[in-house]
C-alpha cells in the first residue's frame, strides 16, 4: 500500500477511535466497526431485497451521525474487518518437566472456540460483536462463556452487550453502539487466563485490524501497577501513535483499554510483544506471533482488475519489477486454490504455494527469573539464563501431545476423530491447561508444534524468534528446509532474481523471522514417494543445551513431522 493510502487508513481508525469513547464512557471498551471508509459496510438496501432497510443504513459506522442514517449491523460487516481482544495480566504454564512457571501474559479475549483448537482469535467484524446474551435475554455467565466446553463455542468478544444510542438530538436514536462490554466478563475470564505464547494474530493483505487490549492487572503481584501495550516488531506501521512504545505512543493502565489501529500492507511472519521494560516483560511470557497472508491468495478475475487499477493511480503506481512496491499485481490463480494450495507471499509464479501451515515461536524461559518475577524480589537481568527451551510455550514431548481427552464433547477435535471420540485419558495434540492459583484450569498452551504434511504436499513454517538472551538453530532431519522469507520479506533481489535456497538448519537470534516451506512431492528413481505415508522425521535444536527441560535431556526445542494420508486444513489433523 502507498505511504499516502496507508496514512489515510490510519487517520479514518484515529478519527473512529476518538469519536467512539464519549466522555463519561467506561474504561473498558472493544472497538470493531462494521464498516470503514476504506472497506465500507455492505447494507442489505436494495428496495426490491429488503425494502424496508432502504436508505437506514449508512455505510460507515461513525458514532453520533448527524446524518440521520443508523449505523450498519454486524451481519452487514465487511469481511475485511478484522478484530480481536486481548487480556494483559498474569497466568501459569506447564513445562515438560510439571513445574508451573508463572508469567506476566497476554490471553484471549475473543475467539475462546478458536484459540482452544490452535487457531488465530482474529475474527470477521460480524463474528466479533456477537452479544453475550443467553436465549433468555440474560447476561452469558463465565461458567457459559469462558469455562470448558461447550462454553468454547463462543468467539465473540467477552462482555459484549446489546446498547444503543439514546440521544434523540443525535438523529441516531435507537442505533447500536459498537464497542460497550460488562467489565465483569472481562475480568472473569481474563484474570489469570495467561497464554504462551500470547494469542495469535492472523490477517489478510490489505485487512484493517482493530486490536483491543484490555489490562486486568496481575493478581500475583498487586504490587505491580504496570502498564502495557501491543508493539508490532518489524510491523510496517507508518504511525507511532499505534505502535507501542510507551515514549511515542500511550500505554494501558490497569482498568482500562485501548483499541490499536493497523492496515495489513505487506504478507509474511512477523511477531509481537509488550515494550514496556521489554527485557523483563518479553522474558515473563508477552510474546506472540502476527502473519499476514498474501492477495494472491483471493485473486480473483473482479480483484485482479481492482488491483490493476491500482497501478493506474499515480499515488499507487509501481515502476517496473520494484520488489519493494506492496501493490504489485498478482497473478490470477488457475484452479489452485480450489486444491487447498495457498500461498506465502505474492510471489507472481507460485513459487511460495503450500498445502498446511504451522506458526512456530522459538522462546526460552529462565525459571530462576520467574520464580523472582512472582516473590517481590529484585530481578536481575545480567543474570538471566534460560534453561527451559519451547517452541509454540512448550518442550518436548508436549509439542507434540500435551492434551488428556475427557470423552465425548471434548473440545479438542483430534479427540474426536470420524471413527469416534476417544476413550478419556488418551492423550493427543492439543491444548495444554494448567491450574491457577484459585484452583481453576485455563487453557495455558493451546498450540502444539507437531508438523503433519499430506502425502506429496507442501507445509509452510512460519519460524519467528523472541528470545531475549540466546540464538536459537533448528535443523529438518530428512527434508530440506526451502528458506523462501527473511523477517517478512520474499527472497528476491531488486531485480526480481529468486535468492531463496535450500539448507539443513536454520538460525534466528531474537527478533527474526524466516519462512521454510518442507516439499514431500520428491520420489525417487523408481518414482515411488520418497516420503511415503506413515514416515516421520524430526525437527530439533542440534544445540544440545536447548534439547533439555532444566535438569532433564531429551526435550526441550524438538517436535515430529509426519506424513499423512490426509490433514485437515483447520485442526491439522492426520488421517
Amino acid at each position: 500500500m502507498h505511504r499516502a493510502q496507508f496514512l489515510g487508513s490510519v487517520g479514518v481508525g484515529l478519527a473512529l477511535v476518538l469519536f467512539a469513547l464519549p466522555a463519561g464512557a467506561q474504561s473498558f471498551k472493544v472497538q470493531c466497526p462494521a464498516g470503514t471508509q476504506l472497506h465500507p459496510a455492505i447494507p442489505a438496501n436494495d428496495p426490491a431485497v429488503a425494502p424496508a432497510n432502504y436508505g437506514k443504513y449508512a455505510k460507515v459506522t461513525q458514532w453520533g451521525r448527524t446524518d440521520g442514517l443508523l449505523n450498519p449491523t454486524p451481519a452487514m460487516a465487511n469481511p475485511h474487518i478484522k478484530c480481536q481482544q486481548l487480556s494483559g495480566g498474569d497466568g501459569f504454564a506447564t513445562m515438560a518437566d510439571g513445574t508451573q512457571m508463572y508469567l506476566f501474559a497476554f490471553g484471549p479475549l475473543s475467539g475462546l472456540a478458536d484459540i482452544v483448537q490452535g487457531a488465530p482469535a482474529t475474527e470477521t467484524a460480524s463474528v466479533f460483536n456477537q452479544n453475550n446474551l443467553d436465549g433468555g435475554g440474560a447476561v452469558l455467565d463465565v461458567v457459559q462463556v469462558g469455562a470448558p466446553y461447550p462454553g468454547y463455542a463462543f468467539n465473540g468478544a467477552i462482555g459484549m452487550v446489546p446498547d444503543v444510542e439514546v440521544n434523540a438530538g443525535s438523529g441516531n436514536a435507537g442505533a447500536p453502539l459498537d464497542g460497550h462490554v460488562d467489565p465483569r466478563l472481562v475480568m472473569d475470564v481474563g484474570v489469570m487466563n495467561g497464554n504462551q505464547p500470547a494469542p495469535l494474530i492472523v490477517i489478510d493483505e490489505g485487512d484493517e485490524l482493530f486490536l483491543t487490549l484490555t489490562n486486568v492487572g496481575m493478581v500475583m503481584r498487586p504490587d505491580l501497577f504496570e502498564q502495557h501495550t501491543v508493539h508490532f516488531h518489524g510491523y510496517p506501521n507508518a504511525s507511532a501513535f499505534y505502535d507501542g512504545v510507551p515514549d511515542a505512543s500511550v500505554a494501558i493502565n490497569i482498568g482500562g483499554s485501548f483499541t490499536y489501529y493497523y492496515v495489513a500492507p505487506e504478507a509474511g511472519t512477523y511477531m509481537w510483544h509488550c515494550h514496556i521494560s521489554p527485557p523483563e516483560h518479553l522474558q515473563m511470557g508477552m510474546v506472540g506471533q502476527l502473519y499476514v497472508r498474501p492477495r494472491q491468495n483471493s485473486v480473483t478475475g473482479s480483484l485482479h482488475s481492482a488491483l490493476a487499477a491500482l497501478q493506474t493511480d499515480p499515488a499507487t503506481k509501481c515502476s517496473g519489477t520494484d520488489m519493494l512496491c506492496s501493490t504489485q499485481v498478482p497473478p490470477i490463480d488457475n484452479g489452485a486454490q480450489a486444491n487447498g494450495v495457498k500461498y506465502a507471499y505474492d510471489d507472481g509464479d507460485g513459487s511460495t504455494a503450500y498445502d498446511v501451515e504451522y506458526p512456530i515461536q522459538m522462546m526460552g524461559f529462565d525459571p530462576n527469573f520467574h520464580f523472582v518475577g512472582m516473590t517481590f524480589n529484585p530481578e536481575s537481568f545480567t543474570d538471566t539464563k534460560d534453561k527451559y527451551f519451547l517452541l509454540n510455550g512448550r518442550g518436548y514431548p508436549d509439542t507434540v501431545g500435551g492434551h488428556e481427552c475427557s470423552g465425548t464433547n471434548d473440545p479438542v477435535a483430534n479427540c474426536n476423530p470420524v471413527a469416534g471420540p476417544l476413550p478419556a485419558g488418551a492423550v493427543v495434540a492439543g491444548p495444554m491447561s494448567t491450574q491457577a492459583t484459585d484452583g481453576t484450569s485455563h487453557f495455558s498452551q493451546p498450540m502444539p508444534t507437531v508438523v503433519n504434511i499430506p502425502v506429496g504436499g507442501k507445509a509452510l513454517l512460519r519460524f519467528s524468534d523472541l528470545n531475549v538472551t540466546e540464538y536459537h538453530t533448528l535443523a529438518s532431519l530428512g527434508i530440506p528446509m526451502h528458506v523462501i522469507g527473511y523477517n517478512a520479506r520474499l527472497l528476491r533481489d531488486q531485480d526480481g532474481n529468486n535468492t531463496d535456497y535450500f539448507t539443513n538448519s536454520i538460525t534466528l537470534g531474537g527478533g527474526e523471522s524466516v519462512d521454510v516451506i518442507l516439499d514431500t512431492s520428491t520420489k525417487d528413481s523408481l518414482g515411488a514417494p520418497l516420503y511415503p505415508v506413515g514416515s516421520k522425521f524430526y525437527l530439533y535444536t542440534p544445540q544440545l543445551d536447548h534439547l533439555s527441560n532444566d535438569a532433564e535431556n531429551f526435550g526441550g526445542m524438538m517436535t515430529e513431522v509426519n506424513i499423512c494420508n490426509t490433514v485437515d486444513p483447520t485442526t491439522k489433523k492426520c488421517s
